[in-house]
């Protein structure tokens, strides 16, 4: 059977998700733009949605905006804070999202904007005393964008005390939540975040659906022209069936939340124990090792295999039916390797393969046996 550990690019949709995007796509496929009983229909699907979701994370439900998921959703937030806010400068770190990266390089040409990133230590750890210095030391109006977890280490950021550096500077803070949302809480009512995003399918929800989270009166305004869909926001006839969908999933996420976040745990655990046995030399990058500082869905791994070898280890793993990630996902194309692990990772490591492996609740213990006796095969 195959095995897949890679939840952090994409999770298995839940089988109550299916069903409720099935029901929909079969009952309700009316326009909610449109007047009639098949339109109001589908927009009260759509703003009772908006509203338990907003619930969910105790925001106003005016405060949440559908998107297609976290790339846009990271777009949206900083071309319109440039755009519609004035800001002037970005400050974000080198081990963010390439849909952060990438959107902040196309800022700098298209309006001239300043950048500068935090600093990062080898654990990946983003230096709060740094984000100060630079918050203080310019008075143009800016935007911090860090993220909650991170998608490659796992690393968690302290939302709490980057949001209130940036209240005290007079900032506004996004944060891609990405790989946070369903698997933590969220008080938006009480974090100093102005803006977040969100994708469905890291929760066992369904693809190309995501929020964003605008904090009210932000004076953002439309990232996308057409029709007022989305208080303006985001025009386009909204995906029905995948909004439901992603509500469905968020509601179990957090319904089951604790049991299942207790299980996983044991899984990396498990995992930890069980590699560490086989590679007493291996090194985790981040702190994915670490429970307080990282999340319990993923390990980020570098093993002492010679380079030469190494070459076929994710060969030898996908022959055998294991999914896994080298870096992240959205890095398996690049000949470059991880700009994450490139940031952090010591000389003496640079040359061992890092792989990525990340759990669901719907993952065993017997299959890491496997994927340990896989590796002692190699």
């Amino acid at each position: 059977m195959p095995i897949y550990f890679d939840n952090a690019a994409t999770t298995p949709m839940r089988k109550e998700v299916i069903t409720s995007i099935s029901e929909v796509m079969e009952k309700c496929f009316g326009n909610p733009s449109s007047t009639h009983a098949f339109g109001r229909t589908a927009k009260t699907y759509i703003e009772t949605t908006r509203k338990e979701i907003a619930k969910l994370i105790n925001a106003a439900p005016q405060e949440i905006i559908f998107t297609s998921g976290g790339t846009e959703s990271d777009n949206m937030i900083l071309h319109c804070a440039v755009k519609d806010l004035g800001v002037k400068r970005i400050l974000s770190s080198p081990i963010e999202h390439h849909a952060v990266l990438h959107a902040i390089e196309a800022l700098e040409q298209m309006f001239g904007i300043s950048t500068a990133y935090v600093n990062v230590n080898d654990r990946g750890e983003v230096d709060l005393e740094h984000l100060e210095s630079l918050l203080e030391q310019s008075d143009e109006k800016t935007l911090v964008s860090l993220m909650h977890v991170n998608n490659e280490i796992g690393n968690i950021l302290d939302l709490n005390a980057a949001g209130s550096l940036c209240r005290k500077n007079r900032a506004y803070f996004h944060t891609d939540a990405v790989q946070g949302i369903g698997h933590f809480t969220y008080d938006m009512e009480h974090l100093a975040v102005d803006f977040l995003s969100a994708a469905a399918h890291k929760f066992h929800g369904p693809k190309g659906i995501g929020f964003s989270y605008v904090r009210k009166n932000s004076g953002l305004q439309p990232f996308i022209h057409g029709g007022s869909q989305e208080r303006g926001l985001r025009a386009g006839t909204e995906s029905v069936h995948n909004i439901v969908g992603m509500n469905e999933a968020l509601k179990l996420a957090y319904q089951h939340l604790e049991v299942e976040k207790q299980q996983i745990e044991g899984i990396k655990n498990y995992f930890i124990e069980q590699i560490q046995d086989l590679f007493p030399e291996v090194a985790f990058n981040g702190m994915c090792q670490d429970p307080q500082n990282s999340t319990y869905t993923l390990v980020n791994v570098a093993l002492p295999i010679p380079k030469e070898k190494a070459l076929l280890l994710d060969f030898h793993l996908d022959l055998n039916g294991i999914a896994c990630s080298k870096g992240s996902a959205c890095q398996s194309g690049s000949s470059s390797g991880s700009h994450v692990l490139n940031s952090i990772r010591t000389s003496e490591q640079a040359d061992w393969p890092s792989l990525r492996f990340s759990f669901s609740v719907f993952n065993t213990k017997e299959e890491v046996d496997r994927l340990i006796q896989v590796l002692k095969d190699f």
